[in-house]
């Protein structure tokens, strides 16, 4: 019976454990975690990183929130300390001259404010959908170089290049495609940063921080 009893039990206990670890469990993520609105930060103040291992970039859905994070990826892979060799700053590599277009002056300040970052970023969305309003009008769902025209993609090209030469590719229909010093054009941010909702983004004349 002993004998029974020492080879039966831990198969019994192998059968257990088996059947819990083959389990499908589900979850189910609460309605009070779920994002659904931009948050004031969503970079962690560490400076930790792997270089050998393949960052993604986030994906947060077509909203306001995948937008700017997608293209702060792009920028500097979302880092709110960096800075690039040209000396352009932070998560969405602001210049000096575009800070103080909307009354920030202190470049050590914004570099290491993540807060401040997110509303400049708003902020510059916001005056730089007032300068295209006319142009999202107009060239909004129109094929220019084999690319279709999104409100997202015309916002994210004036991130990189400015609303006016936004406008100017538009106008000539693709002809004046400009590009940044790494060799980003307009052409390249109008197509990967297409689709996205920036209906969040309301458009307003020289917005100040």
């Amino acid at each position: 019976m002993r004998r029974w009893i020492c080879f039966s039990c831990p198969l019994i206990v192998m059968f257990i454990f088996t059947s819990y670890g083959f389990k499908n469990q589900g979850v189910n993520v609460p309605e009070t975690l779920k994002v659904k609105e931009p948050t004031k930060v969503l970079f962690p103040k560490n400076e930790t990183y792997f270089a050998n291992l393949m960052v993604l970039p986030p994906y947060l859905g077509s909203s306001y929130i995948g937008f700017k994070e997608a293209l702060a990826f792009k920028e500097s892979q979302g880092n709110y300390f960096a800075t690039n060799t040209l000396g352009y700053l932070g998560k969405y590599q602001f210049g000096a001259e575009t800070l103080e277009l909307m009354g920030v002056y202190n470049t050590s300040v914004f570099l290491n404010d993540p807060i401040l970052q997110e509303r400049v970023f708003y902020t510059n969305v916001s005056r730089n959908k007032w300068i295209l309003r006319r142009d999202i009008r107009r060239f909004v769902g129109k094929k220019i170089r084999g690319i279709v025209v999104t409100e997202s993609g015309m916002l994210a090209a004036a991130h990189l290049a400015g609303a006016g030469n936004v406008q100017k590719f538009l106008r000539t229909y693709g002809n004046h495609n400009v590009s940044d010093a790494y060799g980003t054009t307009v052409s390249i941010y109008l197509k990967k940063f297409s689709g996205y909702d920036i209906s969040y983004v309301s458009p307003k004349k020289n917005p100040k921080i």
